[in-house]
């Protein structure tokens, strides 16, 4: 298959999947969606495959879903496209026994941001952000955000993350526990492909050790989603959502007012 919007490769055991749209920090587009999503199927099935590694062109991990896709009058279902396009993403990297590392080598925001979390570790670049970005645009968390965020790092921070939409930079992201490391941006590619390449040689028991996170966790997961599902649905039909959006093309603040 031939990608337009990713890039693919598979080497000693790991899969590495960039997503590359570098002009648009790497936001979500339809395409890019089905092509991350046939990517991570592909190695999902393939035996030779034991780790998958998740990493962003040029100065952006991923900023999200495209926005432009997604203004007022061609905004579509956004509890439909959660269903079809991000929540299979999410449950596909959950329910594999293989390990997923998220590189995170810079902005990481929204749905982009809950990718990075869904992932079994994470290492950063020192210009890493991650950005709960939703209140920004008058959504609600999406793409197992709700699920991840809060058993990282507790619940009254993610609330305040949640709330606020404030950046949380490369080393209070290892500070609360968010990354596994943090390493200059020069040394991001060796350092997230010497860890991938050591969990690619990891034992039979790595990938169990995973299948027991997955009982405990797998069912209350798939149930998160589509509730984020069908908050989404809502937050997307309000007039708080079309004036998040205008604002953001328009590079001003929104003026919300809670309908």
């Amino acid at each position: 298959m031939d990608y337009e919007t990713i890039l693919y490769e598979k080497q000693n055991g790991v899969a590495t999947i960039t997503l590359n749209r570098p002009q648009a920090l790497n936001a979500f587009t339809a395409p890019m969606n089905a092509e991350f999503s046939a990517a991570l199927k592909d190695a999902d099935e393939d035996p030779a495959i034991r780790c998958f590694l998740i990493t962003g062109s040029g100065r952006a991990f991923c900023a999200g879903q495209d926005l432009k896709a997604r203004t007022p009058d061609q905004r579509g279902s956004l509890g439909q496209s959660l269903r079809e396009r991000y929540n299979p993403i999410i449950l596909r990297l959950r329910r594999s026994e293989k390990i997923a590392l998220a590189a995170v080598n810079g902005v990481a925001a929204g749905a982009g941001c809950n990718l990075a979390l869904a992932c079994d570790l994470r290492i950063a670049s020192e210009e890493a952000k991650f950005i709960q970005a939703f209140v920004r645009v008058g959504l609600a968390p999406d793409s197992g955000g709700s699920f991840f965020l809060p058993r990282l790092v507790g619940l009254s921070k993610a609330m305040e993350l949640f709330l606020l939409g404030e950046p949380v930079e490369a080393a209070e992201a290892l500070r609360i526990g968010l990354v596994a490391k943090v390493v200059r941006a020069s040394d991001l590619p060796v350092a997230a492909r010497e860890l991938a390449e050591r969990l690619a040689r990891g034992p039979l028991s790595i990938g169990l050790m995973k299948r027991a996170v997955n009982r405990a966790l797998l069912g209350e997961l798939e149930a998160q989603l589509d509730y984020e599902a069908y908050l989404q649905e809502i937050a997307g039909r309000s007039a708080d959502y079309d004036e998040g959006v205008r604002a953001f093309l328009e590079k001003r603040q929104p003026v919300f007012k809670g309908v």
